[in-house]
Formats: C-alpha cells, sequence, structure tokens
C-alpha cells in the first residue's frame, strides 16, 4: 500500500490552530490572577499549549489540503486540542485528592467540554474543591467547541479559505453548512457573530436579573460561566445543583435561548435580511418547533397529573400549574437539543416520564445549529423517504422526490442521511451492550436504561442520562475502559461519526 495523504500538512494546521486556542488560557488565567488561585497551572498549561502548536506546525512548510488531507485535519485538531485542553485539569489536582488528578478522567472532562457533551467526572463541583478559574476552563471550553473550532478557524486564518468549505463540513453538525455568503470564510464569520451576540445578550439579561432581585445569586461570575455553555448546548455549570440553584426567573429566561441554540443559526441571517418567511417557512424549523411543543404539551400534562414525585430541586409539580409547564418546558429544551442542563432530577420520575424524555434525547437538534443528536432534519428526510416508498408500492411507476418545503432532495444525500442515522443507532447499540459488560465486570450493576442513557447522552453530546448519570450524577463510577469508550463516542459524536471513521479504512490511506 502506498501512502497518498499529505499528513504533514494536516499536522502543520493542527498546530496552527492549536496555537491560536492556546490563547483561550488568557480568560482563565485573568480570572486565576482576580481570585489568586490556580495561576501558576495556567500559565504551564498555556506555555504547554502554544509550545506544542509551534511544535505540530513546524512538521510542514505547506499547507495545502485535499480532501483526505482535509477530513485528517478536523479529527486531528479535535483529537489534539481535547488532549491539551485536559492539562489544566490533571495540573490542578496533581498532589490532591482531586478525581482530576487521573489523566483518563481530566481527557474525559476536557473532551466531554469541547464536544459540548456536558457529562463529567468531576464528583463534587464546589468552589471549595475547585477553583474559579478551573471551573470558567471547564465553561470555557463548550463555548470554544460549540460554534465549531474549525468554523473558528476558517474564519480567522486566510490560509484556510481555500479548503474552508470542505473543512466545515467535515465539522458542522447536520448533512450540509448553509453558505450565506459567496465566500465561505465570510459566512464563518457570521456563523460566530450571531453566536457571540447571542451570548452576549444572554449573559446581560441574566445580569438584569440579579441587579434587579429576581435572581440573587446570579453574580457575574456566574452570568458568563453559564453564557458559555447555555448557547453551545453543553450543560456544564459551576453549581452542583445546576439550573435549579437559581430562581424559576432564570429558568424562564435560559428556556429560550436553548432553543435558540438548537436552531439553525443560518435562518437568523434571513432575519437580518428582512426575509422573515425565509425563516418561518424553513421545513425543519417548524419540524424542531413542533417537536419541541409536542413533547413538551406530553410531559406537562404528566407532570400536572403525578408522574414525578416532591423533590427537593424542582419541588412539586402535580397539581401546579407554572411548576410543571416550566420543569416539563426546562428539560424538553435542555435534552432534545442536548443542552444537558437541569432543574429537576428526572432519574427519580416515574417511566412515562422518562420515556418521552429518551424520545427527546434521539431527535436532537437542528442542522447548523450547536445541537447534537441525529438532528431534526435528517428525521424529516428518513419520514419523507419511507413515505415515498410506501407510495411507489402502491403506485409503481410514479416518480415522487422527495422534498423539503421547495427544494428537491438529491438522492444521493438521502442516502448518505440514512447510512449515517444506521450507523448511528448501530454504534449506540453496540455500545451500551459494552457498557454494561465492562460496567459488570467491575461489579458495576447497570440498569438497561442506565446502560443505554450512557451510550446515547455521549455519542449524542447529551450529557445526563438516567440512574446514577442523572442531572445530578456523574460518570466517575464507570471503568477506565469504559470511559475511554464514552471518551471516543463524544468524539465522533461530536464529528457526526463518517469523518472519524474514514480514517480507520484502508481506502482512506492508499494512492
Amino acid at each position: 500500500m502506498t501512502v497518498k495523504v499529505d499528513w504533514r500538512a494536516s499536522v502543520a494546521l493542527t498546530g496552527t490552530a492549536l496555537k491560536y486556542i492556546s490563547f483561550a488560557m488568557f480568560v482563565p488565567l485573568a480570572v486565576a490572577v482576580v481570585y489568586r488561585e490556580d495561576v501558576l497551572v495556567f500559565l504551564v498549561s498555556l506555555s504547554i499549549a502554544l509550545g506544542i502548536g509551534l511544535l505540530l506546525e513546524r512538521a510542514s512548510d505547506h499547507t495545502d489540503l485535499g480532501p483526505r488531507e482535509a477530513l485528517l485535519f478536523v479529527t486531528l485538531v479535535w483529537g489534539v486540542v481535547s488532549l491539551v485542553g485536559a492539562v489544566p485539569y490533571v495540573l490542578a489536582g496533581y498532589g490532591t485528592a482531586s478525581t482530576l488528578s487521573h489523566p483518563i478522567n481530566a481527557l474525559f472532562e476536557s473532551v466531554s467540554g469541547f464536544t459540548t457533551t456536558g457529562a463529567t467526572v468531576m464528583g463534587e463541583i464546589s468552589f471549595e474543591q475547585h477553583s474559579h478559574a478551573l471551573l470558567l476552563w471547564r465553561q470555557l471550553t463548550q463555548w470554544l467547541g460549540g460554534m465549531g473550532i474549525i468554523v473558528l478557524m476558517v474564519a480567522i486564518l486566510p490560509e484556510l479559505a481555500v479548503n474552508g468549505a470542505q473543512l466545515v463540513d467535515s465539522e458542522a453538525p447536520g448533512p450540509e453548512l448553509q453558505k450565506l455568503t459567496p465566500r465561505i470564510a465570510e459566512t464563518a464569520r457570521i456563523l460566530w457573530l450571531f453566536y457571540f451576540a447571542f451570548t452576549l445578550l444572554y449573559v446581560l439579561l441574566l445580569l438584569v436579573l440579579h441587579f434587579v432581585g429576581f435572581a440573587p445569586n446570579m453574580d457575574v461570575y456566574n452570568a458568563v460561566a453559564h453564557g458559555f455553555t447555555t448557547l453551545p448546548t453543553g450543560g456544564f455549570s459551576p453549581q452542583a445543583d445546576s439550573i435549579a440553584a437559581f430562581s424559576p426567573a432564570v429558568q424562564w429566561v435560559v428556556i429560550p435561548f436553548m432553543l435558540v441554540a438548537g436552531t439553525n443559526f443560518a435562518l437568523f441571517y434571513y432575519v437580518l435580511q428582512g426575509e422573515y418567511r425565509s425563516f418561518f417557512r424553513n421545513r425543519e424549523f417548524q419540524a424542531y418547533i413542533g417537536a419541541v411543543a409536542g413533547l413538551i404539551v406530553v410531559l406537562w400534562g404528566l407532570l400536572f397529573t403525578g408522574a414525578a414525585p416532591t423533590l427537593e430541586l424542582g419541588g412539586t409539580t402535580e397539581g401546579v400549574l407554572e411548576n410543571s409547564l416550566r420543569q416539563a418546558a426546562f428539560q424538553i429544551g435542555s435534552l432534545l437539543n442536548s443542552t444537558g442542563y437541569a432543574t429537576s432530577d428526572f432519574a427519580q420520575w416515574d417511566a412515562s416520564a422518562q420515556i418521552v424524555l429518551l424520545f427527546a434525547m434521539f431527535i436532537g437538534g437542528s442542522a447548523g445549529s450547536t445541537g447534537g443528536g441525529i438532528k431534526v432534519v435528517r428525521w424529516l428526510v428518513v419520514l419523507k423517504t419511507i413515505r415515498r416508498e410506501l407510495f411507489t408500492t402502491a403506485h409503481p411507476d410514479a416518480v415522487k422526490p422527495v422534498r423539503l418545503g421547495r427544494y428537491v432532495v438529491d438522492e444521493d444525500v438521502i442516502k448518505a442521511i440514512f447510512a449515517f442515522t444506521l450507523l448511528y443507532l448501530v454504534l449506540f447499540a453496540v455500545a451500551a451492550v459494552v457498557i454494561t459488560l465492562d460496567a459488570s465486570r467491575v461489579g458495576l450493576e447497570l440498569s438497561v436504561l442506565e446502560a443505554a442513557s450512557a451510550s446515547l447522552a455521549t455519542i449524542g453530546n447529551i450529557g445526563p442520562g438516567f440512574g446514577l448519570l442523572g442531572p445530578f450524577g456523574s460518570y466517575l463510577a464507570f471503568p477506565p475502559t469504559s470511559k475511554l469508550l464514552m471518551i471516543f463516542l463524544m468524539w465522533i459524536g461530536r464529528l457526526e461519526i463518517i469523518p472519524v471513521l474514514v480514517l480507520f479504512t484502508g481506502a482512506f490511506w492508499k494512492r
């Protein structure tokens, strides 16, 4: 076999991307200086990240990427950035009882952050156990990974503009990225500007609630920290009780921003241009809002009639109109698009309510959003294709294309969507079995729902599951082998599986 992939160019560009991402560590470094905690940790971490980036950059003098080099670059960037992102956790935990001092735990937390999964192995989350700077780094990794590291690099690095469309398509969630302008670099900048603007607006609204007295514990630190994890649908929180630690007013503000995060960001460009019809007539957006509204109504009815016990966090929902609606809207808004926040311990709800949440986890956000999962547009195409097959079975001579609104879906796109969906479901099922067997090997007995949710929550970048993986639980009890499998699932789930798995085929490396 003759290798015909210029891996050196991919490695060199990976170094360039890491070099720029390393500057993000100045944010937690500044916080470390303010709180006088972990200053040395972030000085060393920044130096290591910058040094590795500069070293990798020397692998090649030219950075021309072909199709295969582009795939390799995208996969390498997410792997290397996550590895380097684990360094602050290891250094901060060194010589302490912190669970993050173990490299696999640190890598799990870092990958969970950058892939916006929100699963954690931290154990106790508190400022007594972890510094303000370290917890903010944990939040910031999700913001960096939300809109996409490659999208950010295409926006700021001229040398990536030539291959920008293919690079972004390899990373962007959904079947394809919708180009807003003729130049992909300009499209990337627009998407990041929307992302930044929504984050800023969200933080300002949280601070307004704080200063008018509706959210006494939503200080500047918490507002910024949650701003870093809501728009990327990440779900990390510096508070052990997640959003349940804050007032109902805060929870009502979070809900619409979680729904915005699960919407195709390209649609907001149409709103900016005054093309409101293009926004509201988008078939995926209509299906997304319909799925959210429908599931909220179903879950609201279950909670109002007694599907949840009275809990310390979340309170009573049975017969309480506002709280049952808020809990239903929050949990559906959080889990459908993979945010992973919680305002109630839904691991203690009855089976009917949990099944509704499990169904929501399978749907996912919109293509072009920061949400995880299979994506609404894929389910639309799958359902429309099944309907077409039923029609053509009854009418063999009919020619019936699959349409999304006014657009005909290409047959190659349909095949790719079915291949992805099948592969996603197979990997989910196989991983659930492996997780069950591996946990049993070390004496950790999991129910079918717990094992399934562990697999789905990691490959779908969702975060919380059921049972011990509930919204206020963690993945700490799993053996290192299961954690490594989940790290792999989070990684391939964020990159939509195929760009990663294709690297493991012989055809990718042959001339």
